[in-house]
């Protein structure tokens, strides 16, 4: 490493974890580059909000510029990360349709996570996910379409597969976005249009293919949890899963059709793939296996942290793909590289 510069702390992913770390290394003797694909920093445990109509886009996403304005060592970089090459220490970056090279001495990877759709196309193609902006702005627009669509037609089947809404998936955004769904027709969407000539009956349909909702938790919480939902009106159908999706229809492991030309996939998500670049075989989810220190096995100078990471707690369980988590790991391995940095000195 050269003397007469700073090292340079690369990382990629302005999600919680990615910030965290940039925090961490602020004001410290290291030069840090944040890249994101986006210029934003979104509050993912809100999106539903946005997709219900409750928040405005700009509520839930803040600019990664302002928020590292009083940081002078840190810097941001709108790209697309192309590849990653451990030996030569450099990340390809792909920024304004050209690729460009940029070196490294520590790299920290928090790319996060995607829809996991498990090799289902017609899911895929036919579902709405939420893992983004654009997909809570584009669920939203195409929710506030059906409902108008239903109000001027005379077609009741019809009518009933447009304001039917099934969610797929019983962890916790699947349960949010279900009751705010519901919320959204009793408390909005039925006073807007209570003069139509033929009324709307909205629908919301919660599917898991277990037989209980939230899995990690305590089954008083998993029985709590679905009469809430239901004391909302959210229809909850365990034991059952898609093998089938239509843009009007879906069917069941039982066999059972739904009319309904909306399917929100919360089923599942995977690793970025950016996982795919660091040359190491992914555990469950695509994650990245990585030691207690968050370095990968086969290089001390990459660290892999947050939703990509895969790393088990003394008792044989993964870390969960949660925000908390997220930001510690951030944290500790900014932490770790300084550590590092204080014994080469």
């Amino acid at each position: 490493m050269s003397t007469n510069r700073r090292p340079v702390v690369v990382i990629i992913g302005a999600g919680f974890a990615g910030l965290y770390a940039a925090k961490k290394l602020t004001k410290k003797n290291v030069d840090v580059l944040l890249i994101d694909r986006q210029n934003y920093h979104l509050f993912t445990p809100l999106l539903y909000q946005v997709a219900t109509s409750g928040l405005e886009p700009g509520e839930i996403a803040y600019p990664i510029r302002g928020i590292l304005r009083d940081k002078p060592n840190v810097r941001f970089l709108l790209g697309n990360v192309q590849a990653v090459d451990s030996q030569l220490k450099i990340v390809t970056v792909q920024i304004d349709g050209k690729l460009s090279q940029l070196s490294y001495d520590y790299l920290i990877v928090a790319a996060g996570s995607q829809t996991h759709y498990f090799g289902m196309e017609q899911v895929e193609q036919h579902a709405f996910g939420l893992k983004t902006l654009a997909d809570a702005v584009v669920l939203r627009n195409h929710l506030l379409k059906c409902f108008e669509n239903a109000a001027w037609i005379d077609d009741p089947e019809r009518q009933a597969a447009l304001t039917t809404m099934v969610v797929v998936g019983g962890g916790p955004t699947g349960l949010e976005t279900a009751g705010a769904l519901s919320e959204l027709y009793r408390y909005v969407i039925s006073k807007e249009y209570a003069n139509q000539a033929s009324a709307l009956n909205g629908r919301v349909i919660l599917l898991e293919m277990s037989d209980h909702l939230l899995a990690p938790y305590p089954a008083r919480l998993q029985a709590a949890a679905r009469r809430q939902l239901e004391s909302l009106g959210v229809e909850v159908i365990l034991g059952s899963r898609v093998v089938e999706a239509a843009q009007d229809h879906i069917r069941l492991s039982d066999d059972r059709v739904i009319p309904t030309y909306t399917l929100i996939w919360a089923a599942g998500v995977k690793s970025s793939p950016i996982a795919d670049m660091l040359g190491i075989a992914g555990q469950r989810a695509g994650r990245v296996p990585v030691r207690p220190t968050l370095q990968i096995p086969n290089a001390d100078t990459i660290y892999v942290v947050g939703d990509m990471a895969y790393l088990e707690d003394r008792k044989g369980n993964p870390y969960p793909m949660l925000i908390p988590v997220a930001k510690q790991q951030g944290i500790l391995a900014a932490e770790n590289i300084l550590r590092q940095l204080e014994n080469k000195a």
